[in-house]
């Protein structure tokens, strides 16, 4: 019988080359015996049964082959929030939380503003935003119904009903001056960037990453919607990759967008793009 310490053992060895092999292994045996990390710890000398020694050692073999943690178990934190994901939704990334944060700073708290989170996926960002701001109307936007039944499972588990989800392209389903704000980490790769044949992003929805030539169809396509569905002195706030700042301030400014600021993230890069619809 192998035990927890010897199990993460043998899964580390197997996993050399990455950085976060420790945590990857940890996460992946305590999703195999559907327990706490915390566990792991606790009991070292605990023994793995055959079903569980089973069930961990194929998760590690997938893993081993690529396919990202948050798949394998099904599940990703973000903004403290559990969030269900799937390989229809790309998996939440920690800077994204960045979007979250400006929206709660710069947006009035107890005002029932009209909000959109424009490709939400896994919800990630309108169940974050719902948690922080009950007064506000929030609507949950993708055209993928497969991500849209994710994120409605997300708001249900999380008892979150607040929310309101639209199967629409973009902002096609909005009318003219409607939205207080626009909140989006819409696709922002270039479409042959190499790094999409890497790494864990290889099992990713391709169609939630890659966006044109430059990575910025759907970016100019937003702000293009911004000058529409916002009202005036709306805000708009976009994710994108740091070689996109120039642009999408030129842009902005050429719909006289005003405030228009980048914020970067944890790392330092340009990551966040903001700006308001002329009044």
């Amino acid at each position: 019988m192998t035990t927890i310490a010897q199990a993460l053992q043998q899964a580390i060895a197997l996993l050399p080359d990455q950085p976060q092999a420790r945590l990857d292994a940890e996460v992946l045996l305590a999703h195999a015996l559907q327990r706490p990390r915390s566990y792991l710890h606790a009991w070292p000398d605990a023994e793995l049964d055959h079903a569980q020694a089973s069930r961990f050692h194929d998760l590690l073999r997938q893993r081993v082959a690529g396919r990202p943690v948050a798949y394998l178990t099904g599940h990703r934190e973000f903004w403290s929030l559990d969030l269900e994901v799937t390989p229809d939704t790309l998996i939440p990334r920690p800077e994204t939380e960045l979007l979250v944060e400006q929206a709660l700073a710069l947006l009035p708290a107890q005002a029932p503003l009209d909000v959109a989170d424009f490709g939400t996926g896994s919800g990630a960002i309108a169940l974050a935003l719902a948690h922080e701001r009950r007064h506000w109307r929030i609507c949950a936007v993708d055209r993928s119904p497969a991500c849209l039944a994710v994120a409605q499972r997300n708001a249900r588990r999380l008892g979150i009903d607040s929310l309101m989800f639209v199967n629409a392209d973009w902002s096609a389903a909005f009318s003219a001056q409607s939205l207080d704000a626009m909140i989006s980490n819409p696709p922002y790769v270039a479409e042959q960037d190499s790094h999409l044949q890497q790494g864990d992003i290889r099992f990713e929805p391709r169609t939630a990453l890659a966006s044109g030539a430059r990575g910025l169809d759907d970016l100019q396509r937003l702000i293009g919607d911004a000058s529409r569905v916002l009202k005036s002195a709306g805000l708009i706030l976009l994710e994108h990759a740091p070689e996109h700042t120039e642009f999408l301030h030129k842009m902005l400014n050429q719909q006289t967008f005003t405030d228009i600021m980048t914020v970067r993230d944890m790392a330092g890069l340009e990551r966040v793009t903001r700006a308001r619809r002329s009044a």
